[in-house]
């Protein structure tokens, strides 16, 4: 039975088929790759339900669609990267925009209201089920992250400006980060003992694992440019911090489903403020002491 719909609503319906093919077998995907046994069924029945109401559309349509193979391929990569609970909400977030659509269209296609409150409880089964290992260790994450980018920002800051040599930068760069590494995750480690945590060992690495990252990207400027371009080597430091700041923010905003923004306004002042204290204290040293590189 093919019904008579307003072209714009057509539209919004064929969109709707699609996207419920395409989080089928993306919940399908993501079901595949479960170890536990009670995550991976209900996400095969999340998915089940998505090709019903799939089929539900094609009733309106008369069409078969296409899954969105360029979706699908960009979430199976986020989720290889960031884990599940960041890609089920990520998607979640995206799919709760189809749920605002839905509702536009509530009074001419009656059978929105029951695939609203299927996506509803859809929503609250993942909510429930998703618990990462990795999650529980967003504070040691954010010890180490938020430790480096405000050590090495005016370290390197300061070093830039002292030395003028973009190879003299990363050689003191590595050897700071990588001794403060060190340091930071034997520091975590200690403390977390002292506490009692069975798990300090995992917790000291968290830390490490991400001063490390958070070094080697602040570095990598100072390697990849030419001795004397250390003022554009600065520059796209600065520009990593910014972009490394904002990019783990946003990961903890949507697996803790908190405000971005905020976060993302502290730790960025923090980490910059720092950074131009140092630049200014380098200036001086270099002055007062008269060293000329």
């Amino acid at each position: 039975m093919r019904y008579s719909l307003s072209p714009s609503i057509y539209r919004r319906i064929l969109k709707f088929q699609r996207d419920e093919l395409t989080s089928s077998i993306l919940y399908t995907y993501i079901a595949g790759r479960q170890r536990n046994e009670e995550n991976r069924n209900a996400l095969l029945e999340i998915a089940e339900a998505e090709l019903r109401h799939c089929a539900t559309w094609k009733r309106y349509t008369g069409r078969e669609v296409m899954p969105d193979r360029v979706k699908i391929l960009f979430f199976k990569i986020l989720h290889v990267l960031l884990g599940d609970t960041f890609t089920i909400k990520f998607f979640e977030q995206a799919e709760d925009y189809g749920a605002r659509e839905l509702r536009e269209i509530e009074e001419e296609i009656p059978e929105a209201r029951a695939i609203i409150e299927d996506e509803d409880e859809h929503e609250k089964r993942l909510m429930a089920m998703v618990d990462e290992e990795r999650l529980h260790y967003i504070g040691s994450m954010v010890l180490g992250l938020n430790d480096a980018l405000v050590e090495l920002t005016g370290t390197i800051a300061g070093l830039t400006f002292a030395l003028m040599n973009t190879r003299l930068v990363a050689l003191s760069g590595i050897i700071t980060g990588v001794s403060a590494t060190l340091s930071m995750a034997a520091s975590n480690y200690l403390a977390e003992r002292a506490d009692g945590n069975a798990k300090a060992l995992k917790s000291s690495f968290y830390t490490g694992m991400a001063y490390l990252v958070t070094v080697a990207l602040m570095v990598l400027p100072y390697l990849l440019l030419p001795n004397t371009l250390y003022l554009a080597a600065f520059g796209v430091m600065l520009t990593v911090v910014v972009l490394i700041i904002a990019v783990f923010n946003y990961y903890v905003s949507v697996v803790q489903s908190i405000p971005f923004w905020p976060r993302f306004a502290e730790m960025g002042t923090i980490s910059l403020s720092v950074a131009a204290i140092s630049f200014v204290i380098g200036l001086l040293a270099k002055r007062l002491l008269g060293i000329e590189i």
